[in-house]
C-alpha cells in the first residue's frame, strides 16, 4: 500500500470519510461532492461544472491519481467525468475538483455528499522524447488510425 497524504480544506464536511474503497477488490476510491450541508448543484444538459471535494493531496513522486467516472452515475444519469481519466500530478497541491458534464437531455442534480467520481492511484513513467533522424520502424499497422483496424 502507498500512502497519500490528504488535507481537509475549510469547506470539507467532517462527516464524510476520506476517499474510500467500497469493496475489498475496488481499484478506485470514491470521492464526494463537498458543496456545503444541504446544498445542491443543478447541471443542465450540455453544461459542465467543477465539483469541489474539499480535499487536497500530497501524492508521492512517481505516481498520479487518476479521476475516473463512477459507473453507476454514468449509467443512471447523463453525467460524465469529462476529462476521464483526469490526472492529478504529484506536484499539485490545490483542491481536487471533479469536472462533470451533463451529456443527457434532462437536468441533473448533484447533492452535497454525493459520490461523484473515483480516484485511482497509478504509477507514472516519464519518457525522454527525442527527434529521430532515421525512419521509424515499420509495423503492420503503419500510419493507419482512427478506425483503420476494423469497423468497430
Amino acid at each position: 500500500m502507498i500512502t497519500v497524504k490528504v488535507k481537509k480544506l475549510s469547506h470539507y464536511d467532517e462527516s464524510f470519510a476520506l476517499p474510500s474503497y467500497e469493496t475489498t477488490g475496488a481499484a478506485g476510491a470514491d470521492v464526494r461532492a463537498s458543496l456545503g450541508a444541504g446544498e445542491k448543484l443543478l447541471i443542465k444538459p450540455g453544461e459542465r461544472v467543477l465539483i469541489p471535494t474539499g480535499l487536497s493531496m500530497e501524492i508521492p513522486g512517481g505516481f498520479e491519481v487518476q479521476v475516473r467516472p463512477r459507473s453507476g452515475l454514468s449509467f443512471k444519469t447523463g453525467l460524465m467525468v469529462l476529462n476521464a481519466p483526469g490526472t492529478i500530478d504529484s506536484d499539485y497541491r490545490g483542491e481536487v475538483k471533479i469536472i462533470l458534464g451533463n451529456l443527457g437531455e434532462v437536468d441533473e442534480v448533484i447533492n452535497h455528499g454525493d459520490r461523484v467520481a473515483q480516484l485511482v492511484l497509478a504509477p507514472v513513467t516519464q519518457a525522454i522524447y527525442t527527434v529521430s533522424t532515421d525512419e521509424l520502424s515499420e509495423t503492420s499497422r503503419g500510419a493507419g488510425g482512427f478506425g483503420s483496424t476494423g469497423r468497430l
